[in-house]
């Protein structure tokens, strides 16, 4: 009982770094119906960010503000830069992008900070707590559903409450009839991305502490959790990106804790095979209602 309580907990954990990763997948979706795979080199970049100034002011928290404005502008540029230069051509031109800026940004940060693993450490303990016989999370858990819990806060009030969100939701579903009523539709598009980087840069500074390391592609093996996660919620559904991510979580906590580690990409691959045969849009996809 003891150990299937740790492993719960433990990947819900994981779940909700997978969740918010998952998140930012579904952002660039959603408004440009491409995922984006340079998300993770985008987000490690960041996570230099924050490990130079951390190093140089000798302050986490420092690091970790000048990793979100660092990814709010890089979102930024490779939106205005790279992606609306192929935003109306064929989805596979924007896929090849995408895996070029993700071969330029590792190849550019293992010259600027070579290919060794980097400690990044993290700002509270990862000992896990006991109650009562029981290990449960870590100071440094809570932390990461407390930042994982306001940043989904922040973002269903953005987008359902506010005339900005509002207007990007109009702009991702029907940008012609955007344009028609005054929305600036590219403008809200280079918004999106800057919301995609800053909330992946999160995900990448809460979970690379913990067991990765900072390392040009520490974030490879987390953009298939959450990519899996992203299909397994529907990648037009924020809410199911989060469900999606903690069931991804659980689930290789399981797998590694009750079978071995090594294990584990087989469980996402068969969990992505088994969502995508039974329902092929998410389980949580709204069904699409076609004119015949």
């Amino acid at each position: 009982m003891d150990r299937f309580v740790f492993l719960t907990l433990d990947g819900l954990s994981k779940g909700a770094v997978y969740a918010a990763f998952a998140l930012a997948l579904v952002l660039i979706w959603r408004g440009t119906r491409v995922v984006n795979f340079a998300q993770g080199a985008m987000a490690v970049a960041t996570v230099y960010v924050a490990y130079s100034v951390s190093n140089a002011t000798d302050s986490y928290w420092l690091g970790f503000a000048a990793a979100i404005i660092a990814a709010a502008l890089l979102g930024a540029v490779i939106e205005v830069v790279v992606a609306r230069r192929v935003h109306d051509a064929p989805p596979l031109n924007a896929i090849v992008v995408a895996i070029g800026l993700v071969l330029l940004l590792q190849a550019v940060l293992g010259m600027i900070y070579t290919n060794e693993y980097l400690a990044f450490a993290a700002p509270f303990s990862e000992r896990a707590l006991t109650a009562g016989g029981l290990t449960l999370l870590s100071p440094y858990d809570l932390f990461v559903f407390a930042v994982v819990t306001v940043l989904l806060v922040l973002l269903t009030l953005l987008f359902t409450r506010t005339p900005l969100g509002l207007r990007m939701r109009a702009s991702a579903f029907a940008p012609e009839v955007s344009r028609l009523l005054g929305v600036d539709v590219a403008r809200m598009r280079t918004l999106g991305w800057v919301l995609a980087a800053v909330v992946g840069s999160l995900a990448g500074l809460l979970v690379i502490p913990t067991e990765l390391g900072l390392h040009p592609t520490a974030m490879d093996d987390i953009f298939v959790a959450a990519f899996t996660a992203a299909v397994v919620g529907g990648l037009d559904s924020p809410a199911g990106a989060v469900i999606g991510g903690l069931i991804v979580g659980v689930l290789l906590s399981y797998v590694g804790g009750y079978i071995r580690s090594d294990a584990t990409p087989l469980a996402v691959l068969a969990l992505l095979v088994v969502v995508l045969l039974v329902r092929p849009g998410g389980l949580f996809a709204v069904p699409q209602a076609r004119r015949v």
